[in-house]
């Protein structure tokens, strides 16, 4: 195994930055978002919109970081993450377990003190899966660890809603199954292309343990799940026609990268299919604010 050399003189403030995964909480911030608007017939009130989002993105943050420690020493093994600030010694353990604790509380004090418990509880919850229960073990446990681990990262447009409501709704639920079902093809078709580096580190993804075959398949049903899924808030009454007919348009789009992926693959479908699922969900959940709000 590669020895991991700590220089914490050379960290800077874009390692801890990077540490945050900052596209991935913007994701879950959008979502978290879609949230909220749904939760209202008008508008969000702003400290809730503000300190709400704030209070969730440091917490998500928080768990970012937590990953990036326990993972620092399979990410130097793999070409995706070996230049992370951890593996190279940019920064050092202790650095980013105070920072990851900092951010953490400092994210739950304002759910606590100027949101709701429910909503803090819940972020909470949501933490504790990913940072631990995920990464700590189903990341190494099992090839369907990111099926199982799936439910805290699609907690976020619940934890929206009940910032707002205080409540756990039905039709939250519903947004919160729609990125459980997500999750599974966007995160395989990664796992495909970057196989040889998780084999190496050691970690049993679909692709490594049961091959490509078999985890192209596994993508396709699950997409065609993610497609009769994302139609619920139509058939519920939370969304319009405007919304199930979006759903439809992206579900097909969705539906034809992943057969590509199985029929006619090439050396670059597997990343998009995954660059594709991100900018799915992206524009599935922008359709349900404006289908939530103009029609």
């Amino acid at each position: 195994m590669t020895e991991i050399t700590s220089n914490p003189s050379t960290a800077s403030w874009r390692d801890f930055y990077e540490m945050c995964k900052p596209r991935v909480v913007m994701l879950m911030i959008l979502t978290s978002l879609v949230g909220m608007f749904l939760a209202v017939p008008g508008m969000v009130p702003v400290n809730i919109l503000i300190l709400g989002n704030l209070g969730i993105a440091l917490v998500a943050a928080s768990g970012a970081v937590v990953n990036h420690l326990i993972d620092r020493r399979i990410d130097i093994q793999m070409k995706r993450t070996h230049n992370r600030p951890l593996p190279q010694g940019r920064v050092d353990p202790l650095q980013a377990t105070v920072f990851a604790v900092t951010i953490g509380v400092a994210g739950m004090a304002i759910l606590l003190l100027w949101v709701n418990p429910l909503s803090a509880w819940l972020t909470l919850g949501s933490f504790v899966g990913y940072a631990f229960i995920y990464t700590g073990y189903l990341k190494h446990a099992t090839p369907q660890n990111i099926v199982i681990g799936g439910l805290s990262g699609a907690m976020p447009p619940l934890l929206g809603w009940s910032a707002v409501s205080g409540t756990i709704d039905p039709n939250a639920l519903i947004l919160v199954l729609i990125i459980f079902a997500w999750t599974p093809p966007h995160f395989w078709a990664l796992a495909i292309h970057r196989k040889d580096e998780y084999a190496k580190s050691g970690v049993p993804m679909l692709p490594v343990t049961h091959g490509e075959r078999v985890t192209k398949i596994h993508i396709l049903i699950y997409t065609l799940i993610l497609v009769a899924v994302s139609t619920f808030p139509f058939f519920s009454g939370m969304s319009g026609l405007l919304y199930l007919l979006a759903a439809l348009a992206l579900g097909g789009g969705f539906t034809y990268w992943s057969v590509l992926l199985m029929v006619r693959p090439q050396p670059t479908t597997a990343m998009d299919t995954f660059r594709y699922s991100i900018v799915y969900l992206a524009l599935l959940f922008l359709a349900l604010v404006i289908d939530h709000y103009l029609i």
